[in-house]
């Protein structure tokens, strides 16, 4: 086991990391930005190190300041969270190179499903289903309308390196096609460096489910079951949950199957997630792979009972999965059993109904408690909440019985939720705990921003 790690993050996620190592009798390194000195993640590590200007280029993007701190304090392993530099291979490799461990998938999965005209290509040899769409990256806004005609409209333009739904854009027709082009390279090359863009059939109205998926060294996979994660705005998720209300037993072991073999393909060691997009006739189509940790991971953990963190590191040292029941050569089956339902709230420092971004001091803060309540933050009454970052402050997952118990958990937690000083989204969930759609689970990707496009001034109920 490692004797020192360094958190190569920031805020929720880096004091979500630094509890799992404390559990594990780790030592932990915090790194922060000039803006982050008071953060809380800062106070709670063993110690602490200033790597740079607010900006994250400056600082938590600066591989070169990231493995300098690893090395003066004596690190012997780097978790990188998720966001920022978790998905780069590059850094990975870096760290191997001066001989610390990087608490991830090896860098050539994280290339191989970090491109996603090559994680499809990948996954579609071991028989995932994938959308239709071209077979690569696109040469011309010729070749698109060539592909399009014979594949029909609506399509998706997305980016090759993307995510985010930076690089992203639907045509209905050849006009639209030529327009989305132009946008979504452009776009794409400003956002990654990388303006090239591929082509997807556009599904109507999908559902968003993803696959949590673990991998060791020993050759074991296998996955922890599915999270509903289709209440989005512009492809940002904003409440996600476990189960998915939409899943039969059989189409539930369809998709399990489906992600495990999508993790074999590249031999994946450590946490992932394969998502996948959910039509109404129920096929499933392999849309990306998340080679990371991921924001709603909490969900998974309340329904499994397996910590998702301790067991990225335990497996980082060269243990074995902890959770399953046979070893080796014969097939890993996990040993928990899935109970009752969670459902996690992003709490962001947004204006509830124009988004707009609401950094500032938390004049007061208090989080609410009581059976099956979790908060997750780095937030407390008088932080001042920088502007350089993501705008998620707080995470609240709530678990219950059952589905019912849990959104009636979850309305109760979110109005005893007190945050003051800034505006957050927390008025915003309340409203869509009321709608019955959300209640009965009866959405898809597409029902939030009808919803919020509904609720503008002027527009009829």
């Amino acid at each position: 086991m490692f004797k020192k790690v360094l958190i190569a993050n920031r805020g929720e996620i880096a004091l979500r990391i630094i509890a799992a190592c404390k559990e594990l009798g780790i030592h932990t390194v915090a790194v922060h930005s000039v803006a982050d000195r008071d953060s809380l993640h800062v106070r709670a590590a063993d110690e602490s190190v200033c790597i740079g200007p607010p900006s994250p280029s400056g600082s938590y993007l600066n591989i070169t300041s990231l493995v300098a701190a690893a090395e003066i304090t004596g690190a012997d392993a780097v978790h990188p969270g998720y966001g920022f530099l978790a998905e780069n291979a590059h850094f990975a490799e870096i760290l191997h190179e001066v001989g610390l461990t990087w608490i991830g998938p090896s860098p050539d999965a994280i290339r191989k499903m970090g491109d996603k005209s090559i994680a499809k290509d990948t996954v579609k040899k071991v028989g995932v289903p994938t959308v239709p769409g071209s077979p690569g990256p696109l040469d011309s806004v010729e070749d698109a309308m060539n592909i399009a005609e014979r594949m029909g409209y609506p399509v998706l333009l997305k980016a090759v390196a993307g995510g985010g739904g930076r690089g992203m854009r639907v045509a209905r027709n050849d006009k639209e096609l030529a327009a989305a082009f132009e946008l979504a390279t452009t776009e794409a090359e400003r956002a990654f460096g990388n303006g090239s863009v591929y082509l997807e059939k556009y599904l109507a109205e999908p559902r968003h489910i993803e696959i949590q998926v673990f991998g060791d060294r020993f050759g074991n996979v296998v996955h922890l079951g599915e999270r509903e994660c289709s209440l989005q705005r512009r492809h940002q998720k904003i409440m996600e949950e476990a189960p998915s209300p939409a899943l039969t037993d059989e189409l539930r072991t369809q998709m399990g199957e489906a992600a495990v073999a999508a993790a074999r393909a590249v031999e994946y060691v450590g946490a992932g997630t394969i998502e996948f997009l959910l039509d109404q006739d129920e096929s499933f189509y392999f849309m990306e792979m998340n080679t990371r940790i991921q924001v709603e991971h909490p969900v998974t953990e309340m329904v499994t009972g397996v910590d998702l963190v301790k067991e990225q590191i335990r497996v980082a040292s060269g243990e074995p999965l902890s959770f399953i029941t046979r070893t080796g050569r014969k097939k890993a089956e996990p040993s928990f059993a899935r109970l009752g339902h969670a459902i996690e709230f992003r709490i962001n420092a947004e204006d509830p109904v124009t988004f707009a971004p609401s950094p500032g001091m938390i004049t007061a803060f208090h989080t609410p408690g009581g059976p099956g309540v979790r908060v997750d933050t780095a937030a407390y009454h008088g932080w001042v909440i920088p502007p350089y970052y993501d705008s998620l402050i707080a995470k609240l997952i709530v678990h219950g019985r059952d589905r019912e118990e849990a959104l009636a958990r979850g309305r109760r937690a979110l109005e005893l939720f007190v945050v003051e000083g800034v505006k957050t989204t927390i008025p915003l969930h309340l409203k869509l705990l009321q709608e019955p759609d959300v209640r009965m689970g009866r959405v898809s990707t597409k029902w939030l921003e009808r919803w919020l496009d509904a609720q503008k001034p002027g527009k009829p109920a």
